[in-house]
C-alpha cells in the first residue's frame, strides 16, 4: 500500500492483482498503488522550503557480484532550519514515486521541526521520481528492476542516513524515521531491521498485514463500502446497482458512443470497462482521502468528500438512472476545481513516477483482494495462479506471495513484536480502506496503536490548519508527545553513558 499507503496508500496503493472475472463479464478493478495519481499531465512541481541532494548509492547490498558496486544518484530533500548539531533527524522514507510530492504533502514533520529543533530530511525510493539506477532504461526488463525490492531501499536508507551524519559531524543525533502507506510500512520495517539507525518510527496508515491470509481478503472493498454506507444507505445502494446498469448499457448498441455522451469524454471511449474503472477509481480514491478539511492530494477535494458525493447522489430526482447519478458524485473527484470541461477517460499521465510500482506487486507486494457480495463493487475473487501467470508473461519472473511475511513478520505479530520490537507508533484512520491491513491495538508500552474513527489515509501527516477537528489535534499531539518520550530517554542514556 498510497498511500497502498499510503500506501499512498493509497495507495495504498495502494497495489494490484489479477482476479477472476466477474459474473456480470466486467474484469475487476485494483488500486494500483495507494498514490495513483490520475494529474494532467504539464502539472508544475510543488513550491517546498528543501534543498535538493543526490547520493552516490550502492546498486546492490547484498552481493558481491561486479555489477553490485554500481553507482546511481538517489535524490533526497533536507530542510536545516532549525537544527544544531546533536539536534534529532527526522527521515521520511520515501514513498512509490516523486519525493517532491510527498514532502509537500508531510507538512506534520515541517510542523514539529521547531519544537524538536530538528533536520527534515525526505529519501526518494529507488526507481521511483530521479532516483533510476539505470536512466531511462531502469525498468527496460526484470534484468535492470529485480534490483527493485522494499530490502534494497531499506538499506538505500540506512547508508545514506549514516553517511549524512558523519558529513554532518553529529553521529549522536537520534534518528526517528516516518512513513505513510507504504512509506509507513517501510519505517516500521526499518525500525524493526536498523534499531541501531533509528530510535523509533511513526507508521501511519501503514498496511504491514495486508499479506497472505492474516486479514480477510474483502477487507479492503468492505471498508470502501461501509465508508458510504455510513454516509448514506440510498447512496450505498444506488452505487451497488449501477454496475448491472453500466453492463446493461454495453450490450446497447452504439453503446460506446452514448457512454462517451454521458461520462463527457474528450475522446471517444474504446471500451467500457474504462468508464467502469473511471467511476470505481473516484470511490476508492474518495474513501482513502476522505478528509475533515479540504485538500489537494489526488486531487482537489472539499472537506468529507464522501459526504459531498452522497449528497449529489441522494438529491437526484426519483426516476433518475444510478449510472447518471453515479456519474455525478464521481465527477466530483475528477472536477470538483471546475475546471475540466471534457474527462480523459483513457488518456491518464501518471505524473507521480509510480510506475514502478507493477513491478512490485509482481514479485513481492503480494496483496490479494476481494469483493464480498456485501460489497457496493460487483463481486470477484482471487486467482494467484492466472495472477502469477500474468507476472511471468509480462516480466518474466514468478510471485514471492509468502516473502514479506518471511522477511519482516506479521503472523501473531501481537506475540512476536511484544518481546522483540519497541519505539514504534501505528496510527490509522478507520475512514482509510487501508486500515484493515494495518495494527489497530497497542502490542506493549512502546508499540502504540493510534487509532481514530473519523481519520482517512495518512490525514496526521498533513500540515495542520485552522479547521483541524480536535481529534486530529489530539492525535498529533500524542504523536508529539510519544516522540519526545523517545528523545528524552536517548539523551539521558547518552548522558549516563
Amino acid at each position: 500500500m498510497a498511500p497502498c499507503l499510503s500506501l499512498l496508500f493509497l495507495f495504498f496503493t495502494i497495489f494490484s492483482a489479477t482476479l477472476t472475472t466477474p459474473a456480470n463479464g466486467l474484469s475487476a478493478f485494483l488500486p494500483r498503488a495507494a498514490y495513483q495519481s490520475l494529474i494532467k499531465q504539464g502539472t508544475p512541481k510543488p513550491k517546498i522550503p528543501f534543498k535538493t541532494h543526490y547520493f552516490p548509492q550502492t546498486l546492490d547490498h547484498f552481493t558481491f557480484q561486479p555489477k553490485s558496486s554500481k553507482i546511481f544518484h538517489q535524490k533526497y530533500l533536507i530542510n536545516s532550519h532549525y537544527w544544531h548539531k546533536g539536534a534529532p533527524i527526522f527521515v521520511y522514507t520515501g514513498n512509490e514515486g516523486d519525493i517532491d510530492w510527498f514532502a509537500a504533502n508531510t507538512g506534520f514533520m515541517l510542523d514539529i521541526a521547531p519544537k524538536f529543533k530538528a533536520l527534515i530530511v525526505f529519501i526518494e525510493h529507488r526507481f521511483y521520481g530521479e532516483s533510476m539506477p539505470f536512466g531511462n532504461d531502469s525498468y527496460q526488463s526484470a534484468k535492470t528492476l529485480g534490483y527493485l525490492n522494499s530490502q534494497q531501499s531499506l538499506a538505500d536508507f540506512a547508508v545514506l542516513i549514516r553517511s549524512l551524519k558523519q558529513n554532518l559531524s553529529s553521529e549522536a543525533s537520534p534518528v526517528v524515521v516516518f512513513g505513510g502507506s507504504y512509506g509507513g510500512m517501510l519505517a516500521a520495517w526499518f525500525r524493526l531491521k536498523y534499531p541501531h539507525i533509528a530510535i523509533g518510527a511513526l507508521a501511519s496508515s501503514a498496511p504491514i498485514l495486508q499479506f497472505d491470509k492474516i486479514i480477510p481478503w474483502s477487507s479492503f472493498y468492505d471498508a470502501v463500502s461501509q465508508d458510504f454506507k455510513d454516509v448514506s444507505l440510498n447512496c450505498y445502494e444506488v452505487i451497488k446497482g449501477s454496475w448491472a446498469e453500466l453492463e446493461a448499457t454495453s450490450t446497447q448498441k452504439e453503446a460506446l458512443a452514448e457512454l462517451s455522451k454521458a461520462f463527457r469524454t474528450c475522446k471517444s471511449l474504446r471500451s467500457t470497462a474504462s468508464a467502469r474503472n473511471w467511476l470505481w477509481t473516484a470511490f476508492v480514491y474518495t474513501a482513502m482521502v476522505n478528509y475533515p478539511t479540504e485538500a489537494n492530494f489526488l486531487k482537489p477535494l472539499p472537506a468529507y468528500p464522501v459526504q459531498q458525493m452522497c449528497k449529489i447522489i441522494d438529491k437526484f430526482p426519483l426516476g433518475a438512472t444510478k449510472l447518471s447519478r453515479t456519474f455525478a458524485a464521481a465527477s466530483l473527484y475528477y472536477n470538483y476545481s471546475q475546471s475540466e470541461n471534457c474527462f480523459e477517460i483513457e488518456h491518464e499521465v501518471d505524473m507521480h513516477g509510480v510506475h514502478g510500482w507493477d513491478w512490485q506487486t509482481c514479485t513481492e507486494m503480494i496483496m490479494p483482494m476481494t469483493c464480498s457480495k456485501d460489497s457496493m463493487f460487483p463481486p470477484f475473487g482471487f486467482d494467484y495462479e492466472e495472477f502469477a501467470e500474468q507476472c511471468r508473461m509480462k516480466y518474466g519472473v514468478l510471485p514471492r506471495p509468502h516473502w514479506i511475511t518471511t522477511e519482516f513478520g506479521g503472523e501473531r505479530i501481537q506475540k512476536v513484536l511484544k518481546r522483540f520490537g519497541s519505539n514504534i507508533i501505528f496510527s490509522n484512520g478507520m475512514q482509510d480502506p487501508w486500515s484493515r491491513g494495518g495494527v489497530l491495538k497497542n502490542i506493549s508500552a512502546s508499540i502504540i496503536a493510534l487509532v481514530t474513527e473519523k481519520g482517512a489515509h495518512h490525514v496526521d501527516f498533513r500540515s495542520a490548519t485552522k479547521q483541524d477537528p480536535d481529534w486530529l489535534i489530539e492525535q498529533r499531539r500524542q504523536e508529539v508527545e510519544i516522540i519526545q518520550k523517545w528523545l528524552h530517554e536517548y539523551y539521558a542514556d547518552l548522558r549516563h553513558a
